[in-house]
């Protein structure tokens, strides 16, 4: 169908639906949530068939103010705290995709920049790293036990600590993220930067390999957890610099509300990778296939979460909108 045809036949509804909720003239809940089960699908379609246009965002900001109207006064589920991790949360992370691809891109260039600079310059590791880290390492080394650094706090005292510093470090980049996303930027590069020196310098010294197989244990959840909080502060950016029908407030506004919702989606994996680096990462005699397990399932789990999920629940969603739509030509 024609976009042209296509507003031509709903622009009736729509605009009674507008006035409706302007003036709150709506006779029941149940007729608002039919309504905007009509919007909905009327969304659904025009992000099909008519990317980009400004029927897609007209509908787009009718939809937000009705589920706003809906939700703002709804008693919650018991179980919302569940469905918000299930359903809520990566049904609109799908979004979000570009600015998490991103967020991955500038860190992996900074890792290989570290990598690059610590290689080219013998003085950078300890410029990034700091002297007394460097030294305690090459003791460590010295001693056959290049990881020793696990071992030196006690398990709960690393796990608290570890955790409260990753969260520290998300709301950071999360927060940073209302300097127009420069902000965010630079607390990727800081972190991408230290990991990229860090690798070099146990490459140099032959121990890159029990380096990985050691830190990415809880590495792995760590470091790709907080390049999803950068995505949260990238978030907060596109609000502020691209506000598209919104006003520049109410942009920014939606931003900061949905860069936190991301952050909060961060702090269980952040829990785990704590766990991990308190309890499992000192145990550095395990063997080479256990270490593999953990940080090949830790990997699978992010990307399933934060990426694969999305997508079949956004797929999902507008295989059933669209199949409701009635077939015209």
């Amino acid at each position: 169908m024609r976009e042209a045809t296509f507003v031509k036949q709903n622009k009736d509804n729509w605009q009674r639906f507008e006035s409706a909720l302007q003036n709150n003239a709506l006779e029941s809940p149940g007729e608002l949530s039919n309504l905007y089960l009509e919007v909905t699908d009327h969304l659904s379609y025009a992000q099909t068939f008519y990317p980009g246009s400004n029927t897609l965002h007209y509908l787009n900001s009718l939809a937000s103010r009705a589920h706003q109207k809906i939700y703002r006064n709804k008693k919650e589920s018991k179980n919302r705290f569940i469905t918000f991790f299930t359903e809520e949360f990566p049904r609109e992370f799908y979004q979000y995709q570009k600015q998490l691809l991103l967020a991955f891109l500038v860190f992996a260039l900074f890792v290989a920049a570290g990598s690059f600079s610590a290689a080219s310059d013998g003085a950078f590791v300890r410029s990034i790293l700091g002297d007394a880290y460097v030294n305690m390492t090459l003791d460590n080394i010295a001693n056959n036990d290049p990881m020793a650094v696990y071992k030196k706090m006690g398990e709960m005292e690393m796990f608290l600590g570890i955790t409260i510093n990753n969260v520290r470090v998300a709301l950071m980049a999360f927060v940073f993220g209302i300097f127009a996303g420069v902000g965010t930027l630079y607390i990727i590069m800081q972190n991408a930067i230290m990991l990229g020196s860090f690798q070099y310098f146990f490459y140099e010294k032959g121990l890159l390999w029990e380096s990985v197989r050691t830190i990415w244990i809880h590495g792995t959840i760590e470091i790709f957890v907080i390049i999803v909080a950068a995505c949260a502060g990238l978030v907060v950016g596109k609000g502020i610099l691209f506000p598209g029908t919104y006003s520049r407030l109410t942009s920014f506004v939606n931003g900061i509300k949905s860069g936190l919702k991301i952050v909060i989606s961060t702090i269980p994996f952040f829990v785990v990778a704590g766990f991990f680096e308190g309890f499992v990462t000192r145990q550095t005699q395990m063997p080479d296939w256990l270490a593999i397990l953990i940080i090949a399932s830790s990997l699978a789990l992010v990307l399933f979460y934060y990426v694969f999920y999305p997508i079949y629940l956004h797929r999902k969603t507008n295989n059933v909108s669209i199949n409701r739509i009635p077939k015209t030509t």
